[in-house]
């Protein structure tokens, strides 16, 4: 992930930057992975260059209404849009967008490298990645694979998933990966992939069971995780 900025008006080069307030939109709902690491940022931002920085949420579509709302801003580098790795597909999965990605998003900056976790409620019966296979192919269609929404990440990892490990299981998009984490902490959905850093608090407090890592390498913060 890492925050991109529309392309900046040839009347503001030369200009101190900023020299107003600076919104930073994001793709996800309060409390997910891209409004935490937003607002993170946004702190640092406004600490360094002393203007305030404003997070906003719009979720929806695979993160293409907030990219839209980045391209229709004026192009004064003052709408800012935090970028995922679903900008990257959306090209593929979507053939009617309004906006053309590389042509009217410009980068600004890389932030960090994120991994995907496969995570499952305590009350399911597989333990392990092996078992979570084994049951799916036993049970096909009756397991519940919550996303953040078609076409995000964890909707790709889970079809991916599917696709290698030759089973069926039902998706079950939300809004937003916030919602569909609570869903699973609630015991409605019963596997979801989901990012690190949302649900590793989860997962030391026993609240979820991590099965794998979407990492080619164990993680530090995750040691007993195979990949």
């Amino acid at each position: 992930m890492f925050p991109i900025v529309s392309p900046t008006a040839s009347g503001a080069r030369g200009q101190t930057y900023p020299a107003r307030m600076v919104h930073l939109i994001t793709p996800g709902v309060p409390g997910d992975v891209t409004d935490l690491f937003a607002r993170l940022y946004g702190e640092w931002l406004e600490q360094q260059l002393h203007q305030p920085f404003i997070i906003e949420d719009r979720s929806g579509a695979g993160g293409n209404i907030a990219t839209e709302a980045v391209v229709r801003a004026p192009p004064d580098g003052y709408t800012l849009l935090w970028v995922t790795s679903a900008n990257a597909w959306n090209a593929t999965l979507y053939g009617n967008l309004n906006f053309d990605f590389i042509r009217d998003i410009s980068p600004a900056a890389s932030s960090h490298r994120g991994y995907g976790v496969l995570v499952v409620h305590p009350s399911f019966a597989a333990r392990t990645l092996p078992e979570l296979t084994a049951y799916a192919k036993s049970n096909p269609g009756k397991i519940n694979m919550a996303s953040g929404g078609v076409g995000s990440g964890a909707h790709l990892w889970g079809e991916l998933f599917k696709m290698m490990a030759g089973v069926d299981m039902l998706h079950v998009p939300h809004r937003g990966g916030r919602p569909a984490l609570a869903d699973l902490l609630a015991g409605q959905v019963q596997v979801m992939f989901d990012t690190v850093a949302t649900s590793i608090g989860y997962i030391k407090a026993g609240e979820l069971r991590a099965l794998a890592v979407t990492a080619p390498t164990r993680l530090p913060v995750l040691p007993d995780i195979p990949t």
